[in-house]
């Protein structure tokens, strides 16, 4: 029954929860933003969670300024992930209003929620606030992508798909530019959240010496070509991880080629099959069995996040690996 979709009211959320739990119903998401902010309701939530429904996976937004160590540990206790608006302060100026983003504030807080093994994601809207710009949006998500989200959303599709308008051209973000917003977005959701990227992402972005939203953009131009992008109605989220994987897998191929880096796509190759495996066994319980260029401690050790220095210096060592689910945790043997 996790897939059944069910609307409560915010007044009745708290009193809900435990009801909808012995329904059967096993994962729940907060969609009102303007709770996020509301730090005696998330705390209120989770203790409701933890007391009435243990079982239950649920997932809300939060703003970053109300993370605090206590909130963490709350967190923690918690069978949950958070979402974190991506957002500035506008501050009026004589010709327009400016966007200020505050890195440090994001930083520290997700800093405190990785410390803890808190599962996090980002609310990464464009073109909504006043005095936005597709280079701060570009700058906002590039800077995102270094703090190791499990995810990032974009409000824009969630919009669109309950038939709301797209966000409209301004002084400061043209129409073209908000094009450009969308197809990295998409992409992003494609390549970096359905494909579960997140262990390896910064480490191919490193290799490759581009920042994310450029990798996006290329990315966005390369599902277009595909016919799976959002032009042909593609949904990632309907896809099977092993079908992005192989998507991701043809891309970065290419990248590398581009480049004039293809001796370290075998590093590479082998970072997202085995990091794919343990993701599926996880998500949809599915073994698999796959063939590396490296021994997988090797592939799945500290060494591996620079991947031109692991390249140089690490022996090729051909194996052929299973991935199963280990008493407590995804596990994996040579063959």
């Amino acid at each position: 029954m996790q897939d059944e979709f069910v609307h409560v009211k915010t007044a009745d959320l708290l009193n809900k929860l435990p009801v909808l739990a012995k329904r059967g119903i096993t994962e729940f998401s907060v969609e009102d933003i303007h709770l996020a902010g509301n730090k005696k309701f998330i705390t209120s939530l989770c203790k409701t969670v933890q007391s009435q429904c243990p079982g239950m996976f649920i997932s809300f937004p939060l703003e970053a300024r109300i993370i605090d160590s206590p909130l963490v540990e709350l967190l923690m206790e918690t069978y949950c992930s958070v979402d974190i608006p991506l957002e500035g302060s506008v501050k009026q100026g004589q010709d327009s209003p400016a966007l200020l983003f505050d890195k440090k504030l994001y930083s520290t807080k997700a800093a405190l929620l990785n410390n803890a093994g808190i599962v996090f994601g980002f609310l990464a809207g464009y073109g909504i606030q006043q005095g936005d710009s597709f280079k701060a949006f570009r700058d906002r998500l590039d800077f995102a992508l270094t703090l190791y989200p499990n995810h990032i959303n974009f409000p824009q599709f969630a919009d669109e798909a309950a038939g709301g308008a797209s966000p409209k051209p301004t002084g400061t973000y043209s129409s073209k530019d908000l094009d450009f917003s969308r197809g990295i977005s998409f992409a992003c959701r494609t390549f970096y959240t359905c494909g579960r990227a997140v262990p390896w992402f910064n480490s191919v972005t490193k290799a490759l010496k581009v920042y994310p939203s450029a990798f996006f953009s290329d990315f966005d131009e390369w599902q277009q070509c595909n016919n799976c992008s959002f032009i042909t109605d593609y949904i990632p989220e309907n896809a099977p991880h092993t079908e992005i994987e192989k998507m991701q897998l043809s891309f970065l191929s290419q990248k590398f080629e581009e480049k004039h880096k293809e001796h370290l796509f075998a590093a590479v190759k082998d970072l997202v099959q085995l990091n794919g495996a343990f993701s599926r066994v996880a998500q949809e319980g599915q073994e698999s069995i796959i063939q590396t260029s490296y021994n997988p401690d090797d592939i799945l050790s500290p060494y591996s996040q620079d991947i031109a220095r692991f390249a140089d210096s690490t022996a090729m060592e051909m194996c052929r690996v299973k991935v199963f689910a280990g008493s407590d945790s995804p596990d994996y043997k040579i063959l």
